[in-house]
């Protein structure tokens, strides 16, 4: 356990901002967790994993704690599931293909989201008509007060879309260390109805697929779509696709008959942001350094030097405009440290 001062974060957030933490301490297990957070010297602390779902609009003049603990382990099985207990500093996507490898179910449209395990739950990941909250267990977390442990079960941690108590009444308050899923070991149940999976699979000439070929269409779909965050960088989709009432969606089809939309439930429709953003001209759009990706409307780019405070501007201005244009207020998906 070290503390090292004056670090930059470019490397540790996704979106390559060069904000600097004023104190740096890279956590190895909850036994190193325990004891920084003990320490009197640094009551300001910043928790930082996969550095994916965030923006850094500053310099973070605070202790910076980097959780890196590592580690997968089998609690439970039966013939048809198993209990797999993942470690917050695993990253996302090797920890899904070790999944895929073993024969474990139910994580793979989720393929090649970034970040690490211990920052899923807070956002509740999701993609491709999956979300993190259908193979939820449980987390284990630490009380940033009193560095006490518990375990929060789904119930507790209140999912809602890109959301969960770890975002409200709970921020700031703990730490996740480890989270617990249950995964099918047989009888998969797949989900391919959403987006292009379909379309990838029938292309290939796929007509059984697999759990490994579903998330082999997906890391194409991903692919085609977002780019790569150590190529060019990024935090994936930057805003939350809105979700409209039944009536505010009969009311916006009427002036928008052509527009995309996906059926939540028999009250709740889905407006896609990036088709939004796309239809606003932003797509492709450049401003210095900070912009539109190409490929994916949904998100936002560093093309190498851009602030924290340039990614939001252009935020903003998104955000306005579609709503001048549309009615409808998108909102930021990831993390704005401000």
């Amino acid at each position: 356990m070290k503390i090292q001062k004056n670090i930059s974060l470019k490397k540790y957030n996704t979106f390559g901002i060069n904000a600097k933490a004023k104190f740096f301490c890279e956590i190895k297990s909850t036994h190193e967790l325990q004891k920084t957070l003990q320490l009197n010297d640094y009551p300001d602390r910043l928790i930082l994993s996969g550095g994916s779902n965030m923006l850094l609009a500053k310099d973070i003049e605070a202790l910076v704690l980097y959780i890196n603990i590592k580690g997968k382990e089998i609690i439970a099985e039966d013939d048809d599931h198993v209990h797999l207990k993942v470690m917050a500093g695993e990253v996302w996507h090797d920890m899904v293909l070790w999944c895929l490898e073993h024969n474990y179910g139910g994580l793979e449209n989720m393929s090649l989201i970034p970040g690490n395990t211990g920052t899923a739950p807070i956002q509740n990941i999701g993609a491709y008509g999956v979300e993190l909250k259908e193979v939820f267990e449980c987390c284990e977390v630490m009380n940033i007060e009193d560095q006490s442990t518990r375990s929060f079960t789904t119930e507790d941690c209140n999912f809602g879309y890109r959301d969960s108590y770890f975002k409200n009444e709970g921020k700031g308050k703990y730490i996740i260390t480890s989270v617990t899923f249950k995964l099918t070991k047989r009888n998969h149940k797949l989900n391919t109805s959403y987006g292009a999976i379909n379309a990838e699979l029938e292309r290939k000439g796929i007509k059984n697929p697999t759990i490994k070929d579903v998330s082999e269409a997906v890391v194409t779909i991903r692919q085609s779509k977002l780019p790569d965050p150590a190529e060019l960088g990024n935090s994936g989709s930057f805003f939350k696709n809105p979700v409209l009432s039944k009536s505010e969606f009969d009311q916006f089809i009427s002036r928008h008959p052509d527009a995309k939309y996906f059926m939540v439930s028999d009250d709740e429709y889905k407006i896609p942001a990036g088709w939004l953003i796309e239809q606003c001209g932003f797509k492709g759009k450049r401003y210095g350094d900070a912009g539109v990706h190409k490929n994916q409307a949904l998100v936002l780019v560093n093309y190498g030097s851009a602030t924290g405070a340039e990614i939001i501007g252009l935020a903003e201005k998104i955000m306005e405009k579609v709503h001048e244009t549309y009615g409808i207020r998108i909102s930021p998906e990831v993390n704005i440290i401000k």
